[in-house]
C-alpha cells in the first residue's frame, strides 16, 4: 500500500502532515530550516504529490518516505559531503557529470 500526505498544517513549531492512511505526523520545523524561517504564507503555498510535499519559492522537497523514518532535511550534510568530495555520487543511484 502507498502511503501519500493527503493535508498539510502548521502550528507552534511543528509541522502536521495528514496521511492517506488516517495517520497523522508532526515533526518539528526546525528539522527543516527553510520552512521554520519562512513566512505562514510561503508555507501555505505547498504542492503536495503522491510521494511528498514541495515548496516551489522556498526549494524544499520532503518525501513521506523520510518523515516515516524521522529523517529532516538533508541539505547541510549533502553540501558538505560535496565540497569534501567533489566528484562523488551523492548516492549509488545517482552520479554526478564530470566536470
Amino acid at each position: 500500500m502507498t502511503v501519500s500526505p493527503t493535508h498539510v498544517r502548521f502550528d507552534a513549531g511543528v509541522m502536521w502532515v495528514t496521511l492517506s492512511d488516517g495517520r497523522t505526523l508532526g515533526v518539528p520545523l526546525a528539522w527543516f530550516p527553510r520552512l521554520y524561517h519562512a513566512s505562514p504564507e510561503q508555507r501555505a503555498e505547498v504542492e503536495i504529490s503522491p510521494r511528498g510535499l514541495h515548496w516551489d519559492a522556498l526549494d524544499e522537497d520532503i518525501s513521506v518516505a523520510g518523515l516515516l523514518v524521522g529523517r529532516g532535511d538533508m541539505t547541510r550534510g549533502l553540501r558538505k559531503r560535496r565540497e569534501r568530495f567533489p566528484n562523488a555520487a551523492t548516492s549509488r543511484w545517482c552520479a554526478r557529470a564530470p566536470a
